[in-house]
């Protein structure tokens, strides 16, 4: 893969199958360009909450918006520029703030099956 730059008008934006909130995910980079990681943006509408159990090691950076994520009892909010990490097998609740939020995403392993297409559960991808 060549060098490129990526921004959140290349992403296509899908909701992950099973969820009804207004969370959308969009990978630019994944299995398919043969790397290790998986990195896109994550779109949330206002006032918007899922929960999941993180499949893969997660870390999201706020570009817009505020973000809380709440484990076990402990909650963490980030504005932009700041950064959430995500470890593999947490049980999450992701909640966005009045104005909704754009971030970006970076998953260790590849939060889709090889050949999913956008269909998996994207309980990782921040």
């Amino acid at each position: 893969m060549k060098v490129q730059k990526f921004a959140a008008s290349d992403a296509s934006f899908e909701r992950s199958p099973g969820q009804t909130a207004d969370v959308f995910a969009g990978n630019l980079v994944d299995q398919r360009h043969g790397g290790p990681v998986t990195v896109g943006y994550g779109r949330y509408g206002p006032n918007q909450s899922i929960d999941e159990e993180i499949a893969v090691d997660d870390i999201m950076i706020v570009l817009e918006g505020r973000v809380s994520v709440t484990s076990d009892g402990h909650t963490v909010s980030a504005g932009p520029g700041e950064i959430i990490y995500m470890p593999k097998g947490n049980v999450v609740t992701i909640k966005s703030h009045g104005e909704g939020a754009l971030t970006a995403y970076v998953t260790y392993p590849h939060w889709q099956e090889p050949g999913d297409g956008g269909n998996a559960d994207w309980s990782a991808a921040g």
